[in-house]
């Protein structure tokens, strides 16, 4: 008996849609977890783990994002500028003062893919600090979860 193959999706037939996640209460590791779900195409029935199927991802509110328990005084971000001593160390509450959009951004790239797929998946995310954004024309379906 002859076995059917397995019908692979055509990068060209790929629909690409946008989603806005408002950050606002919304817990950092729960958002960043559906985001990357959408990003990876995880969420669509034609998902192939070696193809970018997902979609683009536009987070807005980024200052007004959650931190549970003493994440926001203990979490710490490090970078390393390669150079002897240049070891770099942050704190998630000064971080938040500076950039939110950089702890959002940090937080759904560490649930990506690493490899080349992964770095084209994170192209496909926007990070905005306030409620307003640059995509209205691509009219975003709001997200909830």
């Amino acid at each position: 008996m002859k076995q059917k193959k397995t019908a692979l999706p055509k990068i060209e037939n790929i629909e690409k849609k946008y989603f806005l996640i408002d950050a606002k209460n919304k817990i950092l590791g729960r958002l960043a977890s559906n985001a990357a779900i959408i990003l990876m195409g995880k969420h669509k029935p034609l998902w192939t783990p070696f193809l970018d199927t997902g979609d683009f991802v536009i987070v807005i509110n980024a200052e007004k994002v959650r931190l549970t328990g003493k994440k926001l005084v203990e979490k710490t971000y490090y970078r390393h500028s390669k150079y002897p001593g240049g070891l770099k160390k942050e704190t998630a509450f000064s971080l938040m003062q500076k950039s939110p959009e950089t702890v959002i951004l940090h937080a759904i790239k560490g649930m990506l893919p690493k490899s080349k797929l992964g770095s084209k998946m994170i192209k496909k995310l926007k990070v905005y600090k306030g409620p307003e954004h640059l995509h209205q024309a691509q009219k975003p379906v709001p997200l909830e979860f």
